[in-house]
């Protein structure tokens, strides 16, 4: 066996630019939510949001075999999503901002963003709303025979909803092409899983609906990227759905009213040192795919688009309060 086959799987699939494009999506996640908390702090963001940093791995690596044509379905912490999938920050700081160039011009806010030209079906402020949808997806993809393959995100929280067992147990009768992504950062609010989910681990009950389900380290990029690509070339030959559980942590509360009483210090330090932007940067380095050098230009490339587009926004027009109800309902075509 040759040295580079022993290599982490990320570094043996793709190439120096993908690893490269990765780390850039990861520091950008994390800065643009940090971006968005302090817009927030002054007053320029209203409402909550809720931050997903600490778990920039899962949404990057997720995305990673994924096209324009592939769906995904997101969760209320979905900001890291949209961008590992393409989205534009200026547009998602405009819509957090309330303005007309926002991805939904202003009157979905944090919880509801899509971008259907990149297969982005939307975040869902609905525990487990996302389940049925990317199901449904994944039907039509199947029927129509397109080839494309569902991605679908969700908390451990929604493990214990029925749109679950039931997207669940239909992909797996029908062998839809969906792969279910649950991203398991312990706390569904501030009940911690230990007390809410009679199983140990969530992809346990992928058994009980005929489908592969694992468990991996959520923020080892390399791992959920072998774990996720398994399951779409599974879904994309015809095999039907995967259950793939990514063990995670937000570093932040559960939304911005969040006082976090439920967690110790010690705990939330614990998972701050396990990093998942800095262990990516790490094998990239150890490995030679990148310098420390280059490492830093990337972040300071993506500090600068967080910038941009936090200055797109404010300068963005606010919707016209004659048109409130524009793209709000569906319109009739001619």
């Amino acid at each position: 066996m040759t040295d580079a086959d022993n290599r982490p799987f990320a570094l043996r699939k793709y190439d120096a630019e993908e690893l490269k494009t990765a780390l850039y999506k990861m520091h950008l996640i994390r800065l643009f939510e940090e971006g968005a908390e302090v817009s927030y702090t002054r007053g320029l963001i209203h409402g909550t949001m809720h931050l997903s940093i600490g778990q920039e791995a899962s949404a990057v690596a997720t995305c990673m075999p994924l096209n324009d044509s592939d769906y995904i379905t997101s969760t209320h912490r979905g900001h890291g999503h949209c961008i590992g999938k393409g989205a534009d920050v200026k547009r998602m700081f405009a819509e957090f901002f309330g303005k007309e160039d926002g991805y939904c011009h202003g009157r979905g806010g944090s919880m509801h963003i899509a971008d259907v030209s990149k297969g982005n079906l939307g975040a869902n402020g609905i525990v487990g709303g996302g389940l049925p949808i990317a199901t449904g997806a994944a039907l039509t993809a199947k029927r129509l025979k397109t080839g494309a393959v569902a991605v679908c995100f969700f908390g451990d929280g929604a493990n214990n909803e029925g749109a679950f067992h039931e997207s669940l147990n239909m992909a797996s009768i029908w062998k839809l092409p969906v792969v279910y992504v649950c991203e398991n950062n312990r706390y569904g609010m501030s009940t911690s899983t230990e007390r809410s989910t009679s199983v140990p681990n969530v992809s346990d009950r992928a058994a009980a609906y005929s489908m592969p389900g694992i468990t991996v380290d959520g923020n080892d990029f390399s791992a959920v990227a072998e774990a996720i690509d398994t399951a779409v070339q599974r879904a994309r030959t015809g095999d039907g759905p995967s259950l793939v559980e990514n063990l995670t942590y937000r570093w932040r509360g559960h939304s911005k009213s969040d006082r976090n009483r439920y967690r110790t210090k010690d705990e939330i330090q614990s998972w701050i040192e396990k990093d998942p932007i800095k262990r990516f940067r790490s094998l990239l380095t150890e490995h030679g795919v990148i310098t420390d050098s280059e490492a830093d230009a990337i972040a300071e490339a993506a500090h600068q688009e967080v910038q941009d587009g936090i200055a797109f926004a404010q300068a963005s027009p606010a919707p016209s309060t004659s048109e409130v109800t524009r793209y709000v309902y569906g319109e009739a075509k001619a």
